[in-house]
């Protein structure tokens, strides 16, 4: 069996519109849910071998908020993956590793923990992923895979789904007043 958690990028700062899309850092709301979020991650599920990460700037800042201390393995093919580009990173990781976090968009994170979970393991944490993948959340995966390289769409379970709002409901949806 191998674990993988997969962890949405924090609250992007759009101030800056002269800056690319890769380029955008994290507003204050996303850096104190990533802060969070981290600390979260660190008290929940173990350890994690190593990271597996997209290399925009707003992902590089929510893994730095979040005080990890993982290795980080950036990939330039997980910035704004869809499913397939997802799976196929996940199954060309060298060593092995038990267990992978994965750090990297919408909706590509989102899809790719749908398209996991085996209908049979479908029930409510799965219904509340599937209702939407708000930034900075976080989900764990177990996979009934003995290698990396044997993932398949399905192929597992979703032991664990947390949003920055579940943790600190100021940061929930904004609310226009």
């Amino acid at each position: 069996m191998k674990r993988l958690g997969l962890l949405r990028h924090a609250k992007s700062d759009w101030d800056d519109m002269s800056l690319r899309d890769f380029d955008r850092g994290l507003n204050e709301r996303g850096r104190k849910g990533a802060a969070l979020m981290g600390r979260h991650i660190r008290a929940h599920g173990g350890e994690w071998d190593m990271i597996l990460a997209s290399p925009a700037e707003r992902v590089k800042r929510t893994l730095a908020a979040s005080g990890m201390t993982v290795p980080v393995h950036y990939d330039e093919a997980a910035y704004m993956a869809d499913v397939d580009t997802l799976a196929t990173l996940l199954s060309e990781i060298a060593d092995d590793p038990a267990s992978v976090l994965l750090a990297a968009h919408n909706p590509g994170i989102q899809d790719l923990a749908l398209r996991l979970v085996r209908p049979e393991d479908e029930g409510a944490l799965y219904d509340e992923l599937a209702q939407k993948y708000p930034t900075a959340a976080f989900a764990v995966l177990e996979l009934d895979i003995d290698s990396w390289r044997d993932i398949t769409l399905p192929c597992g379970r979703l032991v664990h789904f947390a949003r920055p709002r579940d943790l600190d409901p100021d940061l929930g949806p904004e609310v226009l007043r």
